[in-house]
């Protein structure tokens, strides 16, 4: 009895084991388990002249999964988003991880996330949730964050809504460097209507990131 328990128990410590992101890697491939839907981007973050790999992966946990009538399946599982630092030997280091920094997907939003690293190193996250019920409304949000001080720090959040009946449009454009705020008006369906606003905003500690949700 206590042969076959240890049995089961090694079976699912290793069978969790493996269904976790490696801690290194010389790819993308090598370090998400097979299955797992998956972006990438790569860029020098910490500008020390290597080559560093930011993951976006969503695991296929069977019991955060639903079959529906007609066979689609949703995959309702919580993205995780990871960076890796490469290394002198070519292979990517992980530095950090977030589990519970992106909203996960249900039957009637799904959240269409993007990563990329621009030229200056910054990694940019856009977020697109789209109502599959249908709304009135298309928002998008994007943040920007930059390395220093050994961690991820926002630097930049640009927030924008459609609204689908009327063309209305609004875009809110933050930079927490220069500590000025943006606000466009505009409408999709009828020129002249732009109007833009400058404010100053107040200055506070930089926002690390995994603080808090990105939505």
């Amino acid at each position: 009895m206590k042969k076959i328990f240890f049995i089961l128990s090694f079976s699912l410590v290793s069978n969790l084991y493996a269904q976790n992101l490696l801690q290194q890697g010389r790819n993308s491939q090598e370090i998400v388990p097979q299955g797992w839907e998956k972006i990438e981007a790569q860029g020098d973050l910490n500008q020390d002249g290597k080559t560093d790999l930011v993951i976006l992966t969503k695991p296929n946990f069977k019991e955060n999964m639903k079959t529906r009538d007609d066979g689609f399946v949703y995959n309702f599982n919580q993205p995780i988003l990871a960076i890796y630092f490469g290394q002198d030997d070519g292979r990517f280091k992980l530095f950090k991880q977030y589990k519970d920094l992106i909203m996960a997907d249900d039957e009637y939003m799904n959240i269409e996330t993007d990563i990329k690293i621009n030229r200056k190193g910054s990694l940019i996250i856009d977020i697109n949730p789209f109502m599959s019920a249908g709304s009135y409304t298309n928002q998008r949000s994007q943040y920007t964050y930059r390395y220093q001080n050994k961690d991820f720090y926002l630097i930049g959040k640009d927030a924008s809504m459609l609204h689908r009946a009327t063309g209305e449009e609004e875009t809110v454009s933050e930079n927490y460097l220069t500590w000025k705020k943006v606000v466009i008006n505009d409408n999709a369906f009828e020129n002249g209507k732009r109007k833009e606003k400058w404010h100053k905003l107040n200055k506070k500690p930089l926002e690390k990131l995994g603080k808090q949700g990105l939505y």
